[in-house]
């Protein structure tokens, strides 16, 4: 990963570049968990599941949610898009350079291709799983 800093604030980075032929981990973060947006490098098995979910709003002065996005780079997956009451209300086949947003409700990935690499978004900060997302139905 390439960092750009700054060159009036010393140490301040600025910018990242992160080549796919980095990904080796099944999961790498990419970003400081206090940036606003974030972003983590998935490097998935066949199979893997990620449990239905949603995101919760965070507290403060302005009241947000975290969104989320996933770009696939190499590979299949298959997503599970969520109405507000919590249903099931499309799915999608995701294949190589196609991405899904969430803005609200709830969604859920399953792994269609061993090898898969996802870059997946969200906005910050993160402050841990317990704060930012509820578990819905089991998958």
């Amino acid at each position: 990963m390439k960092k750009i800093i700054s060159k009036v604030e010393e140490g301040k980075v600025l910018h990242l570049v992160h080549r796919k032929e980095d990904i080796i981990a099944e999961k790498n973060n990419l970003v400081h968990e206090k940036e606003f947006l974030q972003c983590a490098a998935l490097n998935l098995p066949k199979g893997k599941i990620f449990k239905p979910h949603k995101h919760l709003y965070k507290e403060g002065e302005d009241k947000a949610i975290a969104q989320e996005s996933w770009v696939i780079m190499k590979g299949k997956a298959k997503i599970f898009m969520y109405d507000l009451d919590d249903q099931v209300i499309a799915e999608e086949i995701l294949n190589e350079g196609d991405i899904a947003m969430t803005f609200q409700g709830g969604h859920a990935y399953e792994v269609l291709e061993e090898g898969t690499i996802v870059y997946e978004f969200k906005t910050g900060p993160y402050y841990g799983q317990k704060l930012d997302k509820i578990w819905l139905d089991e998958f």
